[in-house]
């Protein structure tokens, strides 16, 4: 029979041993080796006089146990803290605690780890303690301590009645009570979130939102929008990162319609000191963001009001047109939403401006500048500004321009023969029938307005990327000019959407892809002094190149299972590992000019219709 065979109680009622012919002596030393039991513990809890008397206040205390440290350096920062036993199944990961100074400042942290240590001489990894533990209606942890690692944030304290924050430069002392940080401005301002601005969602800790003692019991996440402490960062550009299902779709739309909110205004710089209202230009690959015009049917009345109360804009924005453009045989026929449809088509005019336009992937150097110095100069001399696509291709094709620019050596004609291939399959794009955007500007930049462009109906590649090209280079150059032909664009704030934008903005050898990222890069550089926000939304944030990239500073980040686009959108590591596991509508914000990074749920309903019937 084995050992394990042979034990049959190890309470104690299984039998004589030989340990029981043992001495006094011999058991009283091994009773130095054993730890009190639950029975005793407690009774000695229950006979010691503890003072004050009174209710326990807090979570538990620090320990100085393996020292209790303040650095500069993060990695050299000791700060840990014994959580009682009643107290320990509510502490989590992440969780937002303060532990107070004597003059009444507060140190505000986070747990970022939490670890049983042994409390007596026993080894809990035997197999009397497992079998006692097996046999147990639960577990006695009283016989381990519980510590929680702690990060500190930031010392809160008050200014002339004001509560602030600054830098952790104070070490707390031993056995400082901790509590659970459950006030809105305490957290809110330990966090350096601010208290007014665009909604974006609750504040959460591992999937939870986080509670306070108010009402609304939630904390609301906002983005600053004003001028009175930097600049509005709608300007300074924002991204939304996420994958199939993650619900990004749904938290754009509930972003910008905060956006287009009739209170929503900025100053201009042009015309005497006004407020104008943002105009949203939104494409939409996927035909969803037209729905916008549209209240959301599954959005009740109770849900309403706790958006009226938050200060959160919602139902179906009127002043939504959809506006479609005009490309070969394509129809747009769309009966999931009610917005108004305008066609238009693009004419070959603004291909002087951006040559790259026409330029596809395949010219080299030596093409680009035959074609923008040498052919479109002539074409524009020749026909004038408003030269169609067709004309163009035209004079493309007469051999004795080819002939002449050859024999005087302004362009070679194997160079001219490869302009003019790549030139060629253009036809269905250009000068279609129907108005041009250039006639339409007044209509498609409204302020107040949301203006979606969809490309769902266009089946080639190449001409929804012109599509989508043209129009937001229409947007910027005319953002960037000193002398824009549009007024309207000039002095209207924008908000340039643009979904799937790693098919756009991506890095590329090509001209046309450096062309394309050089100017999105300087419209990203002034977008803040000229009233200009890229919105850019992708479920392949590696794939945007990355001098566009830099220039954003809020990154919105969803559900991500790939691990290149996790580790492309670069935000802490501490939630970096939590974006594979994140539930449809949870998501991380990393905007280091408005927060600490924070973990966030958006709201549950979309504010305006979304999904189709």
């Amino acid at each position: 029979m084995s050992d394990l065979e042979d034990f049959t109680d190890f309470d104690g009622g299984g039998g004589d041993t030989a340990d029981d012919s043992d001495s006094d002596t011999d058991s009283t030393a091994s009773d130095a080796d054993t730890p009190p039991s639950s029975a005793d513990k407690a009774d000695d809890f229950a006979s010691f006089d503890a003072e004050p008397a009174g209710v326990d206040r807090g979570i538990g205390v620090l320990s100085a146990s393996d020292g209790l440290r303040i650095d500069e350096e993060s990695d050299e920062t000791r700060l840990r803290a014994y959580i009682t036993v009643g107290n320990r199944s509510d502490v989590r990961i992440g969780t937002y605690l303060l532990a107070p100074y004597p003059d009444g400042e507060r140190l505000f942290c986070r747990i970022t780890g939490l670890e049983y240590a042994q409390e007596y001489r026993a080894d809990d990894a035997t197999e009397i303690h497992a079998r006692r533990a097996m046999r147990s209606a639960g577990i006695d942890e009283q016989d381990f301590k519980l510590m929680a690692t702690l990060e500190p944030v930031a010392v809160l304290y008050s200014d002339d009645g004001d509560l602030k924050r600054r830098m952790t430069d104070r070490v707390p002392k031993p056995e400082t009570v901790v509590a659970t940080a459950d006030d809105k401005a305490d957290i809110k301002t330990g966090l350096k979130m601010p208290g007014d601005g665009v909604f974006l969602g609750h504040l959460a800790v591992g999937g939870e939102k986080v509670k306070t003692a108010a009402q609304p019991p939630t904390i609301d996440y906002r983005l600053k929008d004003n001028y009175t402490d930097g600049d509005p960062l709608v300007f300074r550009h924002t991204l939304v990162a996420g994958g199939t299902g993650s619900g990004k779709t749904h938290g754009a739309k509930n972003m910008l319609r905060q956006y287009l909110a009739d209170e929503r205004t900025y100053p201009v710089e042009t015309g005497g000191d006004r407020e104008v209202q943002t105009a949203v230009v939104q494409f939409d690959p996927q035909d969803e963001y037209a729905q916008m015009h549209d209240d959301n049917p599954d959005l009740d009345s109770d849900f309403a009001r706790r958006l009226d109360r938050e200060g959160v804009a919602h139902g179906g924005h009127d002043d939504t047109v959809a506006f479609v453009p005009k490309v070969g045989d394509s129809t747009y026929a769309a009966s999931h939403h009610r917005a108004e449809q305008v066609e238009f088509t693009i004419p070959f005019s603004l291909v002087h401006s951006n040559p790259w336009l026409i330029a596809g992937s395949g010219l080299n150097d030596n093409q680009y500048n035959a074609l923008v110095n040498v052919l479109l100069k002539r074409f524009k001399k020749e026909r004038g500004r408003d030269g169609t696509y067709q004309q163009f291709m035209s004079f493309l094709d007469d051999p004795a321009l080819k002939e002449e620019l050859d024999e005087t050596g302004r362009v070679h004609e194997a160079t001219f023969d490869a302009v003019r291939r790549r030139a060629r399959g253009f036809g269905a794009i250009f000068d279609q029938d129907a108005k041009p955007i250039t006639e339409r500007i007044h209509e498609f930049v409204r302020p107040g307005g949301l203006t979606v462009v969809p490309t769902y109906h266009i089946n080639d590649t190449r001409a929804t990327e012109t599509v989508v090209l043209a129009l937001s280079s229409l947007l910027v150059d005319e953002k960037l000019s000193n002398d824009p032909q549009f007024s309207r664009i000039k002095e209207t704030p924008v908000v340039l959407g643009m979904d799937e934008a790693h098919n756009f903005l991506t890095d590329a050898d090509s001209v046309q892809a450096r062309k394309v990222i050089g100017k999105f890069t300087d419209a990203a550089k002034q977008g803040r002094k000229e009233r200009l926000g890229l919105f850019l939304i992708t479920q392949d944030p590696q794939d945007i190149a990355d001098p566009v990239f830099k220039q954003i500073n809020t990154t919105i980040v969803l559900n991500l299972g790939d691990e290149d686009a996790i580790s492309a959108v670069n935000i802490p590591s501490n939630l970096e590992s939590k974006v594979p596991y994140m539930e449809k509508g949870q998501m991380v914000v990393y905007s280091p000019d408005n927060s600490e990074p924070v973990e966030l749920i958006g709201l549950s309903k979309c504010v305006t219709k979304h999904g189709r019937d």
